[in-house]
């Protein structure tokens, strides 16, 4: 995949942290709260008590995922930056009981075998420099019985979806982007892992040969996004 080496994962994602909020906010017109919130409502039935949130980020999806009412919550990440203003917003918000952000490489996660009922990503697993270690390494940390979720950028198949896609995700948001986030460079990096990400049916064969159970692929606002879940 292209740039996705850590090194420059890392520097890039630390270099934006203080905008990044608002930019997701903002290039997607507040639809990324949204698909978090819908995205925790695939662990639902399965009630989870300890969930890990790989590629937290500042944490928005290790809050949301507080809507199915778990013990414990853990986000990794392996950008400081990232880590500090997620820390700064759970403090603010009163939940260092429940939620705790520390450094986490994707690919290589420090816990037990079968220590989580459930793994959550959202919008980090084609940052990845290795798909299929960063997959292997979510499903030895799941106990059996477990579920996996993943939200993530996908690309629209059809009119005018697709059209309208392109055009927003190669002219409009990168501009937007720059302008926000002082980083040229950042916004390039987003549409170039999303078209080169392995989206839909792919990915599902990608969680099948790591051994998960695909049990569902829900795609919104005509493709744009798109949930998975597996089970272990």
């Amino acid at each position: 995949m292209l740039k996705t080496q850590k090194t420059y994962v890392r520097t890039l994602f630390n270099s934006i942290a203080d905008r990044y909020d608002l930019l997701n906010h903002l290039l997607s017109g507040g639809t990324d709260l949204y698909w978090r919130r819908r995205a925790i409502e695939h662990l639902r039935d399965l009630r989870p008590r300890r969930i890990l949130d790989v590629a937290t980020g500042t944490g928005d999806f290790a809050i949301a995922s507080l809507r199915v009412n778990p013990d414990q919550v853990i986000g990794v990440d392996i950008a400081d930056e990232m880590l500090r203003h997620g820390l700064r917003k759970v403090r603010r918000k009163g939940l260092e009981a429940r939620i705790k952000l520390e450094p986490g490489d994707a690919e290589n996660l420090p816990f037990p075998a079968g220590s989580f009922d459930a793994v959550i990503v959202a919008f980090g697993v084609r940052n990845f420099e290795n798909l299929e270690q960063g997959l292997a390494g979510m499903y030895r940390v799941l106990r059996p019985g477990g579920r996996i979720v993943v939200l993530e950028f996908s690309r629209p198949k059809s009119f005018p979806w697709e059209q309208i896609y392109m055009f927003y995700f190669h002219k409009i948001l990168p501009r937007i982007g720059r302008i926000v986030s002082r980083n040229k460079e950042a916004y390039r990096y987003l549409p170039d892992t999303v078209m080169q990400f392995p989206e839909g049916d792919a990915f599902q064969e990608h969680l099948g040969g790591a051994g998960f159970r695909p049990l569902r692929m829900e795609r919104l606002i005509g493709g744009i996004a798109t949930i998975y879940s597996a089970g272990k």
